[in-house]
């Protein structure tokens, strides 16, 4: 799950803005791909008087915090690709409307989530396409565990001492 908890001055989106803000962020994740459910986005508004950067009061800032649970990413050369392809999507809602802003990724343990009592299942696995089809957490087998595209081949039938 890439959790985005986005902390914004009171009154800076709309309803139709936050929906719009988080179908483009659910978008930049369906490249993976990965389940549309697993990205979350909470919206927290900041007061004014409740916002300080460098020791005061900050009106038009707006802070993101990123988890991503689902993938990691692997050396720096795709992690800088990464911060620069965020900035990309979150431009519109927070510079091109005049807010400074900053973010930050960290990347729980994938072993340590759950939704819905369930373990995701691994990356591109069967269980994983199949709750990328559905658009939901479901129970899946220990079969549903391998990968959804995987070339088995007949092992030695010579005999052997083993």
């Amino acid at each position: 799950m890439p959790l985005w908890k986005i902390h914004h001055p009171v009154g800076a989106y709309t309803a139709e803005d936050k929906k719009d803000f988080s179908q483009a962020i659910m978008q930049v994740y369906m490249a993976v791909p990965i389940p549309k459910f697993y990205v979350v986005c909470l919206f927290e508004e900041v007061s004014g008087d409740n916002c300080y950067v460098g020791g005061e009061v900050h009106d038009k800032f707006v802070r993101i915090n990123v988890d991503q649970m689902a993938r990691t990413l692997p050396g720096p050369v795709i992690r800088e690709w990464w911060v620069h392809n965020l900035d990309v999507v979150i431009k519109p809602w927070v510079g091109d409307r005049g807010y400074e802003h900053e973010f930050t990724i960290t990347e729980p343990p994938f072993d340590l989530w759950s939704l819905n009592g369930q373990i995701p299942p691994p990356f591109e696995s069967r269980a994983e396409k199949r709750w990328i089809a559905e658009n939901k957490a479901s129970e899946y087998s220990q079969a549903e565990k391998l990968p959804a595209t995987i070339t088995l081949q007949h092992g030695n039938t010579q005999g052997g001492d083993w």
